[in-house]
């Protein structure tokens, strides 16, 4: 390799960290409006005082052919984990950028959108589930009546719920 190739070469690894490091924080933003989501799910768990784990997750998905946008956003982040979306599926062709840690969600995440706020009215969604991730925080979860608000903000976000597989009664 000559001094060209080398000085070339060096030129493209340094311009790729430099577009990764200056990904626009407004392009996550309408990137998330469209193919993410704020999700609270729940885990049956007999150890709990509730009998029930809360589970905040952040979620973006996108093609396996065009999935390089969720390395993109994992390094500007600087946290959750990139899999096959719907794990277990021969046909699914999605990868999706899951954030779970709640220490990740309240100190990168929210303060994100909240700078950056979503267009979409998948922002009501947002500030529902920061509601949920700070209550979470401060220990509402542990009780019986925070634990039930949580519950019912987390069963109306997402259109109401109507892809869960659970109902707000399984909770109870």
């Amino acid at each position: 390799m000559d001094q060209t190739e080398a000085s070339e070469n060096a030129s493209c690894a340094d311009n790729q960290q430099e577009r990764l490091q200056k990904i626009d924080p407004w392009y996550i933003s309408g990137f998330v409006d469209g193919e993410g989501t704020f999700h609270v799910s729940f885990a049956k768990r007999q150890d709990l005082p509730q009998q029930w784990a809360i589970i905040p997750e952040f979620h973006v998905s996108q093609h396996r052919d065009r999935a390089s946008v969720l390395d993109e956003i994992q390094k500007y982040f600087d946290c959750g984990t990139i899999r096959d979306n719907h794990r277990g599926r021969a046909n699914d062709v999605t990868r999706v950028l899951v954030v779970r840690n709640r220490r990740d969600l309240l100190d990168k995440i929210l303060p994100f959108f909240q700078r950056y706020p979503l267009r979409s009215q998948k922002q009501d969604d947002f500030r529902t589930f920061a509601e949920i991730v700070t209550a979470m925080e401060r220990g509402n979860h542990r009780i019986p009546e925070g634990f039930r608000s949580i519950a019912t903000k987390a069963f109306q976000m997402n259109g109401g719920g109507r892809y869960r597989k659970r109902k707000i009664e399984d909770l109870f």
